[in-house]
């Protein structure tokens, strides 16, 4: 005799990842690190899902007015931005372990993914469109197969819209030597922080770690080699996001 529809298993919802069209570097899913978050996010939960791609944001502005990505549908519901994104994967089935903390666990992840979502990301964007020993680097990953005249003039007119902002930020105002003397003492407090097993809340993969992950790793690509180098310089530091790393993939 078939068990009651009740006693079945409940249904894994659909899951489509609306992001950018890129081509990523080995490890790192994409060049967004907020979208990078949500990958690592939906793999730690075991959650099997899609990716739906365009060349900018405005691609999906059918799901998100804002045009901004990431937006992750669930079963064609979306959700934008990586906050709203991990609170929802959060409440599915099966339960992540990030949700299951009391509350100020919580509360103390959530100024972590602040710190992440801000400062650090202030730093991740510096590092790729301001500093002038990487946009280079930048140039070729974002713009090589583009026509010449977007490499041209339109890739250092966004560089300088990007720039102002990082200005207005207040993670430029000062220029560069003062921009990677703050980032170098952010990234000694870190390590100096860093758990030297389990993660950054206890013995749980938690949303610190997927916050604080996802802008960290971001720059150990060769896009960035200086500020790479100095993760590597930070062993506590290193050894913690190579564990998120691993429990991610």
């Amino acid at each position: 005799m078939l068990q009651a529809a009740t006693d079945a298993a409940p249904r894994s919802p659909h899951l489509v990842l609306c992001e950018l069209k890129n081509q990523p570097l080995p490890g790192l899913e994409s060049y967004s690190p907020f979208c990078l978050k949500v990958h690592r996010a939906l793999r730690a939960a075991g959650l099997a899902y899609e990716s739906r791609t365009a060349t900018t944001p405005d691609g999906h502005r059918d799901v998100n007015p804002q045009r901004q990505v990431p937006v992750l549908l669930i079963d064609g519901r979306p959700i934008a931005d990586s906050t709203p994104i991990l609170a929802a994967l959060a409440a599915l089935h099966p339960t992540p372990a990030w949700a299951a903390v009391d509350p100020r666990e919580h509360a103390e992840a959530l100024l972590w993914e602040e710190l992440a979502d801000t400062a650090l990301n202030g730093f991740l964007v510096a590092s790729r469109w301001a500093d002038d020993r990487n946009w280079p680097n930048l140039v070729t990953a974002y713009f090589g197969g583009a026509p010449w005249p977007v490499r041209r003039f339109i890739a250092p007119k966004l560089r300088r819209r990007v720039v102002a902002g990082l200005v207005a930020r207040d993670i430029w105002r000062a220029g560069p030597d003062a921009c990677w003397r703050r980032f170098q003492i952010l990234l000694d407090a870190l390590d100096r922080r860093a758990p030297a097993t389990g993660f950054w809340l206890g013995e749980h993969l938690g949303l610190a770690d997927l916050a604080l992950f996802a802008q960290l790793h971001s720059l150990r690509t060769p896009l960035t080699p200086w500020q790479h180098a100095q993760l590597q310089a930070r062993p506590a530091l290193l050894a913690w996001l190579d564990r998120v790393d691993q429990a991610t993939r």
